[in-house]
């Protein structure tokens, strides 16, 4: 089977067929042993063989791969070698734009729990929106009493569904885990007010144990209307051209970045009631799940950054943020 470019009208892949796409590439196309792949996929040398084994069996590796998915771990491998990831997971992009959240919500969450079930993961920290509400929603049922799930950023207070509190409660119920939110407004009024929120006992018991995770997964937010933050979440004396001409080009926890991912000089970032964006380096798993072009360039500005170590995102986007990230470092604008 020939190498399928057009992946945008191709069904679904599954987790399985994902898996066993990334064991073949990386043993045939790159030479890894099957220690070292059991090691990167969070899986065991004893299924790695026998994936092996089943694709030469099954027809899946000839000369070629055979898979719609070849050219997403090809740029899996490039994402992590340029920008110092430990891992991207990249899904083909669906003809209908809609489906993204869909189909990064269950690659998240697959890859979420091979992480639960690869290590002593005590913390699990979460962001908000379409994406994460899809995460959960793949969530399988399990039974982890010993992990805490908690909120990492304030939330919107229009009600709407897509609310990090609601997402840390339903995956925490998803993995019978306990639960804790960070029950503020995403923004406090004034830099001042935030300063003395998070000052009290229980917003600085909060911020240690957001700090203390040990995974944390998150969106990136836009500066178009598509972005639930720019049309909720936005405090009414701020406007998205006030921040456009402050440089901003997405936001990340509710603070702004500009093109390649430095916070923009505005009293939004120091409003908001969320870690500051340096304290996600000590994190050992930084996951960001987002897709679509519109969120391209906010994509590429959080590679550049470094804030995060693992991408989640669809082929399209993925390329498009690749694209104006490598433009940025040999513009000698970054």
């Amino acid at each position: 089977m020939s190498q399928n470019r057009n992946a945008s009208s191709a069904p679904v892949a599954l987790p399985d067929e994902q898996m066993q796409v990334r064991v073949v590439w990386l043993y045939y196309m790159e030479g890894r042993t099957q220690g070292e792949i059991a090691e990167a996929l969070s899986t065991n040398r004893l299924r790695v063989n026998k994936i092996i084994a089943e694709a030469r069996r099954s027809g899946l590796v000839t000369i070629t791969l055979n898979s719609r998915l070849t050219s997403c771990v090809a740029l899996e491998q490039q994402l992590a070698a340029e920008f110092n990831l430990n891992r991207a997971i990249i899904v083909p992009t669906p003809e209908d734009a809609e489906l993204i959240p869909v189909l990064l919500g269950q690659a998240a969450a697959d890859y979420l729990v091979q992480l639960l079930n690869g290590g002593n993961i005590r913390g699990v920290g979460v962001g908000w929106g379409a994406t994460l509400r899809e995460m959960v929603r793949h969530m399988p049922s399990l039974r982890r009493h010993d992990i805490c799930v908690n909120s990492v950023m304030g939330g919107l207070t229009h009600g709407i569904e897509i609310n990090t509190f609601d997402i840390a409660s339903d995956l925490a119920r998803q993995l019978n885990a306990e639960c804790s939110y960070l029950a503020a407004p995403i923004y406090a009024g004034s830099p001042e007010s935030r300063t003395a929120i998070v000052r009290q006992d229980v917003f600085e018991s909060a911020f240690r144990q957001i700090e203390a995770n040990d995974i944390i997964v998150l969106s990136i937010g836009d500066m178009t209307e598509r972005s639930l933050l720019m049309r909720y979440g936005l405090p009414r004396n701020i406007n998205i051209e006030e921040l456009l001409a402050a440089g901003a080009c997405g936001d990340v926890l509710g603070q702004f970045v500009d093109k390649i991912g430095r916070p923009i000089d505005h009293a939004i970032n120091r409003c908001a009631i969320a870690p500051e964006l340096e304290a996600l380096r000590v994190i050992p798993n930084v996951v960001f799940a987002s897709g679509g072009l519109n969120k391209a360039q906010a994509i590429a500005a959080v590679l550049l950054s470094g804030l995060g170590n693992i991408l989640i995102s669809d082929e399209d986007t993925a390329r498009q943020a690749q694209k104006l990230a490598v433009e940025l470092r040999t513009s000698g604008g970054f």
